[in-house]
Order: structure tokens, then sequence, then C-alpha cells
């Protein structure tokens, strides 16, 4: 299983250790992610995701799983989130925002 998050896509990235000589050798930067259960009022049930704890707390301020993808743009989201976004919209019968503006 890749170490990515379902909600914003952020995955390890690489750098270098460098001591007091000035040395390098290379490292990895891994993304702090969580195994965390949302209550989804859409579909209603529960939906497990893997989230890295940064867009833990930005999907909690926002109210909640359906309230934070609702919100988001599509093109800011990882396929995990986006699939889930358009089934919360399915379960709501809304209709996608692309199609509302034209």
């Amino acid at each position: 299983m890749p170490r990515r998050c379902s909600v914003s896509g952020s995955k390890t990235t690489y750098g270098q250790n460098v001591s007091h000589s000035n040395r390098k050798t290379p490292r990895r930067f891994q993304p702090n992610l969580q195994k965390t259960t949302f209550v989804s009022e859409a579909l209603g049930g529960r939906v497990g995701l893997r989230l890295s704890t940064r867009s833990l707390r930005t999907v909690r301020s926002h109210g909640g799983i359906d309230a934070f993808l609702l919100s988001c743009d599509d093109r800011q989201l990882a396929p995990e989130a986006l699939a889930l976004k358009h089934r919360i919209q399915k379960a709501m019968g809304s209709k996608p925002r692309a199609a509302q503006k034209a």
C-alpha cells in the first residue's frame, strides 16, 4: 500500500541529511498517515480513509467529510477522495458543480 494521503494526495518526498561536515546522505520524508473512520450522513454509514494529520484537521474544521469534499474543487482531490465525492453527490441527488454552472 503506498504511503499517500487519500484526500490531499501528499506522498513521500526525498531530501538529504546534512552533517556538520556538510556530508549529504539521502533520506525520505514520510507523511504522517493515520487510519480514520468518518461518519457520512449522505451515505448513511462509515467511511474509512488513510489521511495525513494535516488533512484530518482540515476535514474536521469543515464540519465532516461530506462538507469538506463538497466544498473542495475536483482538481485538488486525490483519486480516492474524488470517487468518494461522486458517491456522496449521487446519494444526495445533487449534480456536480460544473454541471450546475452551465
